[in-house]
């Protein structure tokens, strides 16, 4: 009924794809196509303007020549460029106007004196794109065309501390793993591509594949070694990770200990700015030998401010409570995720949040994350208290220190409130 993304991407995808659809990426991907277009006249400006595909058409006399097709050897290496005139584009702006051809062809804007000339221009310019669309699309496949980068969900990034503490860990991460690949294959929340980060002393190396069956292969080669006093590389092998993936990443860090190298924190706080990817921690209780050594240099605390900074969780459990607090990928690993309201306090006392639910959102979670804490949750008519792990509102789940709660599926739209005593 419209053109907005979400509406194109679903006509695109058809009315019974499986899985949640999101048209973020796509209208994402717009964005980008709309800049560097825009960059190519910044980076171009003292060059010849028929350098672009589209602008070929608006900057050259190819329709004055009488041509209505496009040039398809533009979009051919192979093919030469024959028989061409570049010509002045005008204006005050127009660093060779004054250099002979003059006269100022360009019909980027529809004048009265060039009515005829720029509307063949822009049928030539799109005819040209959807030629070169078809090209790619014949390449890659429809399903691929249609997918990438625009309906699947964002890369899944893991990065998982291999000491010598870290063998349990390492086992519920790899079952995560499998889990993920095997419940969203085939679905439009299957993961794009999926990277792992081992990181130990040294870190590293970052595997990254979309085969969802070699990252199968790649995990399970991961080993626990070296003492209980090995360093810990956690922001290094964070680092990695996200310069190496995409932008609007979920990157998932498994660990026993606070980091070696917390003096990269300022670092990782812009990368996650700059990436816009989200970071959750999945930390597990470690022994006192090794809290004396890592506290010295850093907390748990860190970890919640490089969380808290990307829209993640930082979740700290106990190693045998790590497959409950795992689900938590499972709810964010979609394109479809939107964050509707997140707030961090420190200190004790009774805080109230209130937000907003309308009709457009479906499977809502509630995640809370602190210590020696009650709370109530009050949706317009109905409230349901932290001790109600099953109410009139939807299911509580606790583990460490997160609870995870599920809205039912006929929540009620306005201001939802909940009340926190810490």
């Amino acid at each position: 009924q419209g053109s907005s993304p979400g509406e194109l991407v679903q006509a695109c995808l058809g009315p019974t794809a499986p899985g949640d659809v999101s048209g973020a990426k796509f209208h994402s991907a717009l964005q980008e196509i709309y800049t560097q277009n825009g960059l190519v006249d910044r980076d171009f400006a003292n060059r010849c303007s028929g350098k672009r595909n589209p602008d070929f058409y608006s900057h050259s006399n190819w329709v004055e020549l009488g041509y209505t097709e496009p040039y398809d050897n533009l979009i051919r290496p192979d093919q030469p460029l024959e028989n061409l005139a570049k010509c002045s584009h005008g204006g005050a702006s127009d660093l060779t106007s004054t250099v002979i051809p003059r006269g100022g062809i360009n019909k980027d804007e529809r004048r009265q004196d060039n009515k005829a000339f720029h509307d063949a221009a822009v049928k030539a310019a799109i005819a040209a794109s959807l030629h070169l669309l078809d090209d790619i699309c014949l390449a890659a496949g429809n399903r691929d065309f249609l997918m990438m980068g625009i309906a699947r969900s964002s890369v899944v990034c893991f990065v998982i501390d291999t000491t010598g503490s870290m063998s349990e860990d390492i086992e519920e991460a790899r079952a995560v793993v499998y889990k993920i690949i095997d419940s969203k294959k085939g679905t439009q929340d299957e993961p794009s591509e999926y990277i792992l980060v081992p990181f130990n002393d040294p870190f590293g190396p970052i595997i990254r594949t979309s085969d969802a069956e070699k990252m199968k292969t790649e995990i399970s080669k991961l080993k626990a070694t070296g003492g209980g006093d090995t360093p810990e590389m956690c922001l290094s092998g964070l680092q990695m990770a996200l310069t190496g993936a995409p932008s609007s990443s979920n990157i998932y860090v498994f660990t026993d200990a606070t980091a070696k190298d917390i003096a990269l924190k300022d670092t990782i706080i812009a990368l996650i700015r700059r990436t816009k990817s989200t970071v959750s921690f999945f930390m597990t209780s470690f022994s006192s030998r090794r809290r004396r050594r890592s506290l010295g240099a850093a907390s748990f605390s860190d970890y919640m401010d490089l969380a808290l900074a990307s829209g993640g969780q930082a979740i700290q459990v106990s190693k045998s409570q790590l497959p409950q607090a795992t689900d938590i990928i499972l709810d964010t690993s979609t394109s479809a995720l939107v964050t509707v309201f997140q707030r961090a306090v420190t200190g004790g006392g009774l805080k109230t949040f209130i937000f907003v639910l309308d009709e457009s959102l479906k499977s809502i979670t509630i995640y809370i994350t602190g210590t020696s804490l009650t709370f109530t949750l009050t949706n317009p008519a109905v409230t349901q208290s932290n001790n109600e792990a099953s109410g009139k509102l939807g299911t509580i789940q606790t583990v460490g220190n997160l609870w995870r709660f599920r809205l039912n599926a006929d929540k009620q739209s306005g201001d939802w409130t909940i009340n926190i005593q810490s």
